[in-house]
């Protein structure tokens, strides 16, 4: 039960459903789905939990040597898994969180059911030596990484509406920066690098489990070209471009979101 509490792992939904177990992303928690899970919940167990570092989960648990890498939040992952015995699951991974579920099923895939990976990127920085786009250049992160560190409050007031998009919709970028600065900064640093330095390319093609790409019609994080990527690096995944715009879509638009994680599940039964 330790693992549950360390992190406020909740289970709803449907006791006899499939299970669908929701990852959130970069500065966020399990709050950020609570749009989407009504509408999950009449047809799966739906587990929500927060990453080591966030929401309500036990920050006397995290430590820089386990978090500084995605490797320490996929063995959460899977320690979750055996905990609650509830068998295979569907992960759904945004963002970041995507690279951890497949770092997950590479490593126990016989603890899922498939992988919806929402608007993913395995990596953020440009390879021009293999022509791999990922959105910002090794400059473009340094600076980032920068700004984070003389000042996360003002970056997180800065990033958090251009990560959301939605520019007519002002009331999103606002949670999503108010959800940036409650994370403790030390840690919110620790995570960022993690997020924008990791390069898990080479982990895809070793992704045997049925597998959902996800990608949004306009992301300034994780552009097009990145979805195709994971697209065609994962053996038989199917690559959907949804209508909603930014990075969170399960903010912008949480009734198509839902249906695509509905109709993946569904489908992959």
């Amino acid at each position: 039960m330790a693992v549950l509490s360390r992190n406020h792992v909740t289970v709803t939904g449907r006791a006899d459903g499939p299970v669908v177990m929701l990852a959130h992303g970069f500065g966020c928690d399990q709050n950020m789905w609570r749009l989407v899970v009504p509408l999950l919940e009449s047809h799966f167990t739906v587990v929500l939990f927060d990453h080591v570092g966030a929401g309500r989960s036990d920050l006397s648990a995290w430590s820089e040597e386990r978090y500084s890498s995605l490797d320490g939040y996929a063995e959460d992952v899977l320690e979750i898994c055996h905990e609650l015995g509830l068998g295979p699951v569907t992960f759904v991974g945004h963002s970041v969180s995507a690279m951890m579920g497949v770092l997950a099923a590479v490593r126990e895939p016989q603890a899922f059911a498939g992988l919806v990976l929402l608007a993913p990127s395995p990596c953020f920085i440009d390879d021009p030596a293999t022509g791999y786009r990922g959105g910002f250049s090794a400059e473009d992160i340094d600076e980032l990484l920068g700004s984070l560190d003389a000042n996360y409050l003002g970056w997180s007031g800065a990033m958090a509406p251009v990560i959301m998009g939605n520019p007519e919709r002002p009331e999103l970028g606002e949670e999503l920066t108010n959800s940036f600065c409650r994370t403790d900064p030390d840690i919110a640093r620790v995570f960022a690098r993690v997020t924008f330095l990791s390069d898990n390319r080479e982990d895809l093609p070793g992704v045997t489990v049925p597998a959902l790409v996800a990608q949004c019609s306009s992301d300034a994080i994780a552009p097009p070209e990145v979805g195709a990527f994971v697209h065609a690096r994962i053996p038989g995944s199917r690559l959907v471009t949804l209508n909603a715009t930014g990075h969170c879509p399960q903010l912008a638009a949480p009734e198509e979101t839902a249906a695509a994680i509905t109709e993946f599940v569904e489908a992959t039964r």
